[in-house]
């Protein structure tokens, strides 16, 4: 069984960690993560512009260094873009000082003050370093499009859960590739159904 909607507690653990915002806003927040890549992220920018929807990008540095011309896009056309480090690292298996390091080489190809950890995993002891310089991002609800094991109707089904305040993760990698198109004007549907509007998240 898969968790969609972070725990209760874990904005309890890790308060200084940004986990949602307020429902009085009557917004959710759409996250992409693992971008940019070439085919998806031009379908993605496409889809956002037709709907008028403004998001924000967590880039890996190694990526955003390949594609420099679709980090100008995702900035021109009014998105916001954050830091995801340069590989994809997980915090748990790497030193301190790798993970650091990684984080400020993507900095110098991602100009922004937000970062998201790879898969979720930052150690205590990381975080406290990093807030120094970031804000660090998490998430409410997590879309598993990468999974191919979990249907689209069940996160469709899901995702007519979500509320205002939410931050929502899908992602911009070659493994949602098909996924994606299929997926993301249905949960934006869905949303709108609502009455919810998108918002940036801002650095």
């Amino acid at each position: 069984m898969k968790i969609f909607r972070t725990p209760i507690y874990f904005p309890w653990f890790f308060p200084r960690r940004r986990w949602g915002f307020s429902s009085a806003s009557k917004s959710v927040y759409l996250t992409f993560d693992d971008g940019p890549t070439p085919e998806l992220s031009n379908w993605i920018l496409e889809y956002l512009a037709k709907e008028d929807i403004r998001a924000t990008f967590f880039c890996v540095g190694a990526n955003a260094k390949s594609y420099p011309e679709l980090m100008n896009r995702m900035i021109r056309e009014g998105h916001a873009i954050g830091n995801h480090t340069m590989h994809h690292e997980k915090g748990t298996k790497v030193s301190k000082r790798e993970y650091i390091e990684s984080i400020k080489e993507a900095s110098n190809y991602i100009d922004s003050t937000l970062f998201r950890p790879p898969y979720g995993r930052l150690p205590m002891i990381y975080g406290r370093s990093i807030r120094k310089n970031y804000k660090i991002v998490m998430w409410s609800w997590l879309s598993y499009d990468y999974d191919k094991s979990v249907p689209i109707s069940e996160i469709l089904e899901e995702a007519s859960r979500i509320k205002a305040g939410d931050v929502l993760v899908v992602h911009d990698n070659e493994k949602v590739m098909d996924r994606i198109k299929e997926l993301l004007p249905q949960m934006v549907q869905i949303i709108r159904e609502k009455e919810l509007t998108f918002e940036v998240i801002s650095a």
